[in-house]
């Protein structure tokens, strides 16, 4: 780990994280009204369902416009970790298609009846991981926001897309569901790319770390996936679905995708998700 002030690249490393938390403490509303009154779309009006459906929308908004600052940090990430410059700029790319998920997702909110305006919860910093050589400390985050996070929602919002009828909503979660689709695809092209330099100790201590990054993906996925949140079946039409039938393709997609590729990389990904209960080491995307 590097002590603060060694180098001017250190300080200014340290300088971009304390503006991006003092950033992040400042905003407290996401306001995206204006933005997202000119693109609603046309939903199907289903009375009883209108304000679990304005909810999940709501939720949605705040945590796809959250992500972009997720991927600002990790182009920062990349950058300072002499990744090429045109891997740097798609993952700058990434945080812009988050902003416009975000007010899409207000969009929706805005077309059934409520404000695309939430108050924002506060957000954790950004993990730099400076226990750790820079490449390293970048495959963490790698793993943890496009192997995990980034290909568990390609499965969650595939599954919603099929079962949802045509129409306007369905095109604009189709949007999304195309940059997810971009997201994943890149975090596990980077780790592909990064693991071959790695020696076998640097993989190990990726392996334990993903027992963390597996506990953390956990927790989050099934705060979000509440098992008795049950809709009848023309919910499907305004994006509602079941908390445990939801539940239950993310344990697939983990077992039966990530899992095994991760395996095939050359990590123990198998004995992470087993040992994910008792990791110790703090793990954020």
């Amino acid at each position: 780990m590097q002590p603060v002030g060694a180098s001017g690249s250190a300080r200014h490393a340290v300088g971009v994280e304390r503006r991006l938390g003092d950033f992040l403490m400042s905003v407290q509303v996401l306001d995206l009204r204006e933005q997202a009154r000119a693109l609603m779309p046309r939903v199907e009006s289903i009375e009883h369902l209108a304000l679990s459906a304005q909810r999940t929308w709501a939720r949605r908004m705040v945590n796809e416009y959250g992500s972009s600052s997720v991927f600002a940090s990790l182009a920062f990430q990349m950058e300072s970790a002499g990744i090429e410059p045109d891997s740097v700029a798609r993952c700058r790319l990434f945080s812009e298609e988050e902003k416009r998920h975000g007010i899409l997702c207000g969009a929706v909110v805005e077309a059934l009846g409520a404000r695309a305006c939430e108050t924002l919860p506060l957000q954790a910093p950004y993990p730099m991981h400076r226990d750790a050589p820079p490449k390293e400390g970048l495959a963490r985050n790698l793993l943890s926001i496009g192997c995990l996070s980034e290909t568990v929602a390609v499965a969650l919002i595939g599954a919603e897309r099929l079962e949802m009828p045509d129409g306007e909503l369905r095109e604009l979660l189709t949007s999304i569901y195309a940059d997810e689709i971009g997201h994943a695809r890149f975090g596990w092209e980077q780790v592909g790319r990064l693991l071959p330099a790695m020696d076998a100790t640097a993989r190990k201590r990726l392996s334990i770390y993903l027992s963390c990054a597996f506990a953390h993906l956990e927790d989050h996925e099934l705060s979000h996936l509440p098992v008795d949140s049950v809709f009848p079946p023309e919910g499907v039409a305004l994006g509602l679905c079941s908390g445990a039938g939801a539940r239950v393709l993310f344990y697939e997609v983990v077992s039966e995708v990530i899992v095994p590729r991760l395996e095939a990389l050359g990590l123990e990904a198998s004995k992470a998700w087993e040992l994910r209960h008792r990791s110790t080491m703090p793990s954020r995307r």
